[in-house]
């Protein structure tokens, strides 16, 4: 254990990890333990000595029968404490104060104003600046030992201290990119309170993670289901360093690919030293999901699919034993219950989670499942890949098929293959597509009616989504000029038929999500 580091007892909060990262990222080691662990906290702190802990945010409530909680006893170790959110509710709930429903729920931006600029959390943060709120329950009265050091227009208590005592809490989640002073406020906690000196760095992360699998793989081989995004040229790219042509790329049209992908992804690969096999398998796809509606059973027929594919291929090349994956890491978290305590899935993706596990009897390998998309692109750049595959926009596994909410049929998928290649040439003309990070276009189960031509239409309403983000676990709607919009707008109304309105989403991450589906 590095003699410095800050212990995060995750209480099944979306965020917990990008606290650790955030942390790791100012240079300071964490250990991240789920408070469903048989572990005694106290003997972990007494034996390892942590610098500091920090109490993540969670989906409960304390006042809920069979909430988590921990020990009052961790308050009397003499360690600094820092509540985020649900963690700040439970520090106030163990010493006393009174917990309820908000009367106004806050989720996405709001305004920290600081009552007390010297405490040293805030130690050089401006008296008010946007924080990041997500919660439906509130403090109503803190302790008698604390005061209050922060408030919001609808939040009163939006951050507290121990009078005598360095434990801290605040109702907002500074972790998170959209909290402007939130890495001031770690690094408050971790440096002025916890004392922490530098102690990680992330440079030998392909170098360990290559000889990882070069000995777990040994002399077998491996598929990878390839996309054609950046996860998954980069997952390539690492095994292929580990264990060259015993790599086996695949990748599958489903027919619910954007306009010419196939063929772009095939160019982008002879820039590689990797090779693909391409297999079309629309008909198979298209066949299981008619009269599909709801977007969970989607993902899933669409994931077994995929899975079905990869299993009959692997009988066709000698030795293999293994799938690769690029999942990384917000994939996992929308997807996955970590534990009793930890949220209910978002959404499962077709590439994690969700079928059963008799079903894959490949051993699988996801060398980027810890790591942000953020931190994935840094190594791409580590890695050489060129520009164009580092800063493609995300493109959904399930494809086209979580844009057409509702019932799939190849009219729709005609329809939103046009809007959506209109949306990515207007992107590139306006000089807009680098510095967005995902745009694209849904299909609504619903119609409108319109005039084209002076004829009444009755078509399809779509919406069109862009936003800028960090990492993918929170995200902001792009602020785009009139004149893109109108644009966008007036090219797809007028060129497509089957769409007569189009709406732009202005809801950020969360409390919605990226995708519709």
């Amino acid at each position: 254990m590095k003699k410095d580091f800050i212990l995060i007892l995750d209480f099944g909060s979306q965020y917990s990890h990008i606290i650790a990262r955030k942390i790791r990222d100012i240079g300071v080691y964490t250990l991240l333990l789920y408070h469903y662990q048989d572990i005694s906290i106290s003997h972990v702190i007494s034996k390892q000595k942590p610098k500091g802990v920090i109490l993540s945010g969670g989906p409960f409530s304390v006042y809920e029968k069979g909430s988590p909680l921990v020990s009052k006893n961790i308050f009397h170790l003499n360690i600094p404490i820092f509540g985020i959110c649900y963690g700040m509710q439970l520090i106030s709930f163990l010493f006393g104060g009174k917990i309820k429903k908000s009367k106004f729920k806050e989720y996405g931006k709001s305004y920290l104003i600081i009552d007390h600029p010297n405490n040293n959390l805030f130690y050089g943060i401006p008296n008010k600046s946007v924080v990041w709120m997500s919660h439906f329950d509130e403090v109503k009265n803190i302790p008698k030992e604390f005061q209050v050091i922060g408030h919001t227009s609808s939040c009163d208590i939006a951050a507290f201290s121990h009078l005598n005592k360095d434990i801290y809490a605040v109702q907002f989640h500074p972790e998170v990119k959209n909290t402007e002073y939130g890495i001031s406020i770690l690094k408050n906690f971790v440096f002025h309170i916890c004392k922490c000196n530098l102690n990680w760095k992330f440079n030998n992360f392909v170098k360990n993670t290559i000889e990882n699998i070069k000995q777990r793989v040994n002399k077998k081989k491996v598929i990878l289901g390839f996309s054609g995004g950046v996860d998954s040229f980069i997952t390539a790219s690492i095994i292929y360093k580990a264990i060259g042509n015993s790599l086996n790329c695949i990748f599958v049209d489903t027919g619910l690919l954007l306009e010419t992908e196939k063929e772009k992804i095939y160019s982008l690969c002879k820039k590689m030293p990797f090779s693909i096999k391409i297999i079309d398998a629309k008909n198979q796809f298209l066949s299981k999901l008619i009269g599909i509606v709801d977007p969970e059973i989607k993902r899933k027929v669409i994931g077994r699919e995929f899975l079905s594919i990869f299993q009959e291929e692997s009988k066709k090349i000698k030795n293999v034993e293994f799938l690769a994956q690029g999942t990384i890491y917000s994939d996992v978290i929308e997807s996955s219950v970590f534990s009793k305590h930890s949220s209910e899935s978002i959404k499962s993706h077709h590439n994690v989670g969700g079928l059963p596990k008799t079903f894959m009897k490949l051993k699988l390998i996801e060398p980027l499942k810890q790591l942000f998309k953020d931190e994935v692109r840094k190594i791409g750049e580590k890695l050489g890949l060129p520009k164009e595959i580092l800063y493609r926009h995300p493109f959904p596994g399930p494809g086209l098929g979580i844009r057409i909410i509702g019932e799939i049929n190849e009219k729709k998928i005609s329809i939103l293959k046009q809007a959506e290649n209109i949306l990515l040439q207007e992107l590139k003309r306006f000089n807009i597509y680098n510095s967005v990070n995902q745009a694209f276009i849904v299909l609504l189960p619903v119609k409108s009616v319109g005039i084209k031509g002076d004829k009444r239409t009755y078509e399809y309403a779509a919406i069109l989504r862009v936003i800028n983000t960090e990492d993918f676990m929170t995200a902001t709607f792009s602020h785009l000029s009139y004149d893109f919009l109108e644009k966008v707008s007036n090219r797809i109304t007028n060129e497509v038929d089957g769409i007569n309105r189009i709406a732009y989403d202005i809801t950020s991450k969360p409390p919605s999500t990226i995708e519709w589906e």
